[in-house]
């Protein structure tokens, strides 16, 4: 029970603490609506189920096996939070959440689950944290450690998606207060860009452990 609890302190902690991935959720939902944010959410929630299956899988070991290989990934996701930062700025104007509220007249949730998949997909630092966090949960004489991989990894998916459903929900709160000020739109779009600019530069600047 100790163990489980403090299993789940560690992820509230990580999911608390300000990333790309709450600053993505944090500017759609006030840009886009809640559904956007939603479905940003869900990519995020699918791209930490990948790490998860290639933890189990022994996968992460390659990063330091073949160092350059977390490079290339590194960069690529450097340059995909500076991309998306920059389409921040050019952006004119704000969405009206109630209407990206719609599915049906919303032609960009499937956009906004894939920025969500990619951001954290392309974040080498996920799949590091995946691999260092759940094998210390893991006690091979307890069971299967397999099955404990996936009870591990399924309750990582779902608390993750729990706080960002709070995310996404109390920033289209924000994105209804901003509709009423053009200033206040534009100030979030620029504070929101030049922070995922600002984490694409600390992506590529850091070094594996």
């Amino acid at each position: 029970m100790e163990d489980k609890a403090l299993y789940l302190l560690a992820l509230s902690m990580i999911f608390l603490m300000p990333g790309p991935d709450m600053i993505l959720l944090l500017q759609t939902g006030a840009k886009q609506g809640r559904t956007a944010a939603l479905a940003t959410a869900l990519g995020l929630a699918f791209a930490r189920a990948c790490h998860v299956t290639l933890t189990a899988l022994g996968l992460a070991t390659m990063f330091k096996v073949f160092p350059w290989t977390f490079d290339v990934v590194k960069y690529a996701g450097a340059a995909y939070l500076l991309w998306i930062g920059l389409q921040m700025f050019k952006s004119s104007g704000a969405s009206s959440p109630a209407a990206a509220e719609n599915p049906v007249a919303s032609p960009s949730l499937k956009a906004a689950f894939r920025r969500g998949l990619l951001t954290n997909l392309l974040n080498p630092k996920a799949l590091l944290f995946s691999s260092i966090l759940l094998p210390q949960f893991i006690e091979p004489n307890r069971s299967s450690v397999w099955e404990q991989f996936a009870v591990l990894g399924i309750v990582l998916v779902i608390t993750g998606l729990l706080f960002d459903s709070i995310f996404a929900t109390a920033s289209a709160w924000v994105g209804r207060w901003l509709e009423r000020s053009a200033l206040a739109q534009r100030i979030q779009q620029w504070l929101f860009g030049t922070l995922l600019i600002g984490f694409s530069v600390r992506l590529a600047l850091v070094q594996q452990a």
